[in-house]
């Protein structure tokens, strides 16, 4: 029998009672409850968030034949039925003002206000809720449990738009009000998203909500763990192994290349993104699902807005407040890069309590490229991919440095390198910066680790490309000469960090024609 795999389904009881694959996180469910009242979680989108906040529903309803066979059934006795409240707040996001958004609240509680009732003095989507929880508590004689999915949809929804944002903000917080007023009657509050806004300015009241975003304890909580893919995905891999004519153990390093690599606590196992593994299942291809279902757009309003650094991506130095911080209270980029998944947690040092956060994997990478090559550029990362791309991988690949020129002269030639892109890059100090940034772009979408500006003892070396078996050490220069740029990696010892390593290691020096936006000359010498 073929195994279904539940893309798309994120109902709880339809994945067991349909058979579905689920991969049980039910002690953790269990956990979860008992570990607080009021629980706050943030996770990135497509990593299970919504399933989640089905199984607590279906937990506090008390529907014991659904978890007769997984691992809460022996932590858990009594199997209580609580009323439950569960919202789900991306179906009220794309309204035009804040009225529109009180009415599809309103209209979202109406399938409560069908089952517990409603009072003509509820007008306003706090007040319909505040009743619903009162009503519901008299009635079953039991505390409330409330759930709320994607809290922070509506808010995301108008981030860049100031005015509107300020009206979305007053109607939440009216919203949110009756969580905190109506605490005796509440059992378990459970509220979870992408971001984390701040309590003041988004709850008001509502400050006795406990973060388990970043324990260790839950960082598992979402996603697919690397022990859970090879006890319980063993299987699979054989069968896309089979698909691509590969062994299992090559199969599974290609895997964890392309999605593994988050880690949500300082002490964190591997985990999978679930959407994109379990979808490179099912259809038996590895694609970069994760990005087919929503592009980030939102990273280039706030490149603009902060400034920032395009190539800064790997190896950026923060604290536990800095990566948690609240939205709105923003003052970098990286918050919301770590919140929404474009950076994740590589290490951390318990001295300094310092995290070093990267870009998790492959197809993070190539979609953070494939989003800003158009943008930067006037080209689609598509055509990059489909033509250039074999060409220079396979050239670079067999060091064959000339060949890899010549077709990077040729792929720059047809960049229409569109209006207003050096203002794009004002953050860029040195006339080369205008180059790394391009070169960034086209290695990052070639599915190839690049570092710009990496320090080391005798300053900063411009760009460093790591292939399979080969290092490339590159220095730009901008109206100069090539073999200027190949004597500062020497003078300046560019290589040195690298000549431990079993790879071979090529020094390269490029110039550039500012007037015609392209390489004039290079020169190269293996180390």
């Amino acid at each position: 029998m073929e195994k279904k795999y539940p893309i798309g389904i994120q109902t709880f009881s339809r994945l067991i009672r349909e058979g579905y694959l689920y991969i049980d996180k039910t002690d953790l469910v269990w956990e979860l409850v008992h570990h607080a009242k009021y629980i706050f979680l943030s996770r990135p989108r497509r990593f299970g968030k919504s399933l989640l906040t089905s199984t607590l529903e279906s937990y506090f309803k008390g529907e014991q034949d659904l978890f007769q066979r997984l691992k809460i059934s022996s932590m858990e006795k009594d199997w209580v039925q609580y009323p439950v409240i569960h919202l789900d707040l991306s179906t009220v996001k794309g309204q035009q003002d804040a009225d529109g958004l009180r009415k599809r609240l309103m209209l979202l509680l109406k399938q409560y206000t069908e089952l517990y009732g409603s009072d003509a003095d509820e007008q306003s989507p706090g007040s319909i809720l505040w009743g619903l929880i009162h009503r519901a508590y008299q009635q079953t004689d039991k505390q409330v449990v409330v759930i709320i999915d994607e809290y922070d949809a509506p808010l995301l929804d108008v981030i860049h738009d100031d005015d509107l944002l300020s009206d979305v903000r007053l109607v939440m917080q009216e919203f949110y009000q009756p969580l905190k007023a109506c605490e005796s009657m509440v059992k378990f509050c459970f509220l979870t998203g992408i971001t984390r806004l701040s309590q003041l300015n988004i709850f008001s009241t509502l400050n006795n909500l406990t973060n388990v975003t970043l324990l260790p304890k839950f960082a598992a909580i979402c996603g697919i763990t690397a022990e859970e893919l090879q006890n319980q995905l063993a299987e699979d891999i054989r069968l896309l192994s089979e698909a691509y004519e590969c062994s299992e153990d090559e199969m599974s390093e290609k895997l964890k290349a392309r999605y593994d690599g988050y880690h949500f606590s300082w002490k964190s196992p591997d985990i999978y993104n679930p959407y994109s593994l379990l979808s490179a299942f099912a259809n038996k291809i590895i694609s970069n699902y994760w990005f087919e279902t929503g592009t980030p757009t939102f990273l280039i309003r706030l490149i603009k807005q902060f400034r920032f650094d395009i190539t800064k991506m790997d190896g950026i130095e923060a604290t536990d407040y800095s990566i948690n911080r609240p939205t709105e209270a923003m003052t970098t980029m990286i918050p919301l890069l770590y919140q929404t998944g474009y950076l994740t947690i590589k290490d951390y040092d318990r001295e300094s309590e310092i995290y070093t956060l990267s870009i998790p994997n492959q197809e993070v990478r190539i979609g953070y490229a494939d989003g800003l090559l158009p943008v930067f550029t006037g080209l689609e990362g598509e055509d990059v991919q489909s033509g250039f791309a074999l060409k220079l991988w396979r050239a670079l690949k067999k060091s064959d440095i000339d060949l890899a020129m010549h077709e990077m002269q040729s792929y720059l030639a047809s960049i229409p390198y569109i209006e207003g892109f050096k203002k794009k890059l004002e953050e860029a100090t040195a006339a080369e910066g205008f180059y790394e940034y391009t070169l960034y772009l086209i290695f990052s979408m070639l599915n190839v680790y690049v570092h710009t500006q990496v320090k080391c003892a005798g300053g900063r070396t411009d760009v460093v490309v790591f292939m399979p078996n080969t290092i490339y050490v590159m220095e730009l220069k901008v109206n100069s000469t090539a073999q200027a740029a190949l004597d500062q990696i020497d003078e300046k010892g560019y290589a040195l960090p690298y000549l431990t390593n079993n790879n071979k290691v090529i020094k390269v020096g490029i110039n550039f024609d500012s007037e015609k936006k392209n390489i004039s000359e290079w020169k190269y010498e293996y180390c």
